[in-house]
């Protein structure tokens, strides 16, 4: 703005040719006249900035179809774009209508819409998924989606499964999802046939979080008992595909209709496993039943939870009531998952230490910076 005016002064003392004076100031002939000019009509407002952006586009839509748009939206609120457009070109069919990508960005500048919440995303996979070649050498677990029941209550179906036999361990129905109602179900199934080698399941609750860890009490106690983590890729249920195929089946023979009450729901469900098992021949399995082929696990149930065992030089601290630990001056964040635990830290480089629990390494602690971080973590671009 300075420069500008100095240049319009300049050319009102009129001691120096336009020419001359545009290359003093590095500038065109044809910028010093508009300068000029707005100085002239505008006066030293005219110097400012304006915006470059045009004042109106040829391609722009046209309000009248804006306030169309606008109308139908108010009589369907819950329609998006492509419902809004078919409504539109209903009534208006003479009309050009505006592509599905221009209604929802008027949808959202008219605040129209809520944005949806960003998900918080876990910790990536625990290792990887195997191909269990033997019974109980791989277990999967999920919720099959919950659904009301003939009295209104939401059922939640549990679901457990052998990897390979294909045989349902258990099909319960839950009245919620919750460490509370899962944990004696798990219990009972490795009271009756033992414990597997893994389990596989998504990264929702109850059986992950979005701590550093991804560890859960119920995840946590898996551990405590020897059993390896397999967490399947989030977005991805193919990767849990024989345990979706049975939840697929389950609810159109026991949930299309739902049952009156939760107590009979559960007799349904315990009927249809048992039909599943015992009689419903399997193609993978060469038509082969699930009961014929699985057998029981040899790793039984223990009466107390063992505690782990580390290496001699490594340090060993609990987990306190909060979820934290004292390490090097450091309070550091855990998990509440792991409350009266025992985490080992183990040295790896200077300064920093690797945390265990079990089997499973929770993450790095660096301690010029104070942070724990999970595995792989890299510092110099802060990404895994």
């Amino acid at each position: 703005m300075d420069e500008r005016m100095r240049f319009v002064s300049a050319c009102l003392e009129n001691e120096l040719s336009m020419t001359e004076l545009c290359r003093q100031f590095g500038i065109s002939r044809e910028t010093g006249y508009k300068w000029l000019r707005r100085y002239e009509t505008l006066g030293p407002e005219g110097l400012t900035e304006r915006p470059r952006s045009p004042g109106t586009h040829p391609n722009a839509t046209a309000d009248s179809v804006l306030d169309a748009l606008r109308e139908i939206r108010a009589e369907r609120p819950t329609y998006g774009p492509k419902k809004l457009l078919f409504l539109f070109r209903q009534r208006y069919p003479k009309v050009q209508a505006p592509a599905p990508s221009t209604v929802g960005a008027f949808l959202k500048r008219e605040g129209l819409v809520v944005p949806r919440r960003r998900v918080r995303r876990v910790v990536g996979q625990h290792g990887t998924l195997s191909e269990p070649e033997q019974s109980n050498a791989g277990w999967a677990t999920d919720f099959k989606g919950q659904f009301r029941l003939g009295d209104r209550k939401y059922c939640y179906p549990l679901t457990l499964q052998d990897s390979f036999s294909r045989f349902m361990l258990r099909c319960q129905a839950l009245a919620q999802p919750t460490f509370e109602l899962v944990r004696p179900v798990y219990e009972a199934a490795f009271r009756e046939f033992g414990l597997p080698d893994a389990m596989r399941s998504d990264n929702g609750p109850p059986f992950a979080s979005a701590t550093f860890s991804g560890l859960t009490r119920l995840s946590a106690w898996w551990l405590t008992l020897g059993i390896r983590l397999e967490r399947i890729r989030p977005g991805c249920p193919q990767e849990n595909g024989r345990l979706e195929r049975f939840h697929r089946t389950l609810k159109q023979e026991t949930a299309l209709p739902p049952r009156r009450s939760l107590r009979a729901q559960q007799r349904a469900f315990t009927a249809f496993t048992t039909e599943y098992n015992e009689h419903r021949p399997h193609e993978a399995l060469g038509q082969k039943t699930p009961a014929s082929v699985y057998t029981a696990s040899g790793r039984s149930f223990p009466s107390k939870l063992p505690e782990p065992q580390y290496a001699g030089h490594w340090d060993l601290r609990r987990v306190d009531t909060n979820g934290q630990l004292m390490f090097g001056g450091y309070r550091l964040n855990i998990s509440k998952a792991l409350i009266g635990q025992r985490i080992a830290l183990e040295e790896i480089a200077d300064e920093r230490w690797k945390l265990h629990f079990f089997k499973l390494t929770l993450g790095v602690f660096d301690k010029p910076t104070g942070m724990v971080t999970a595995p792989g973590y890299c510092r110099s671009c802060k990404r895994g």
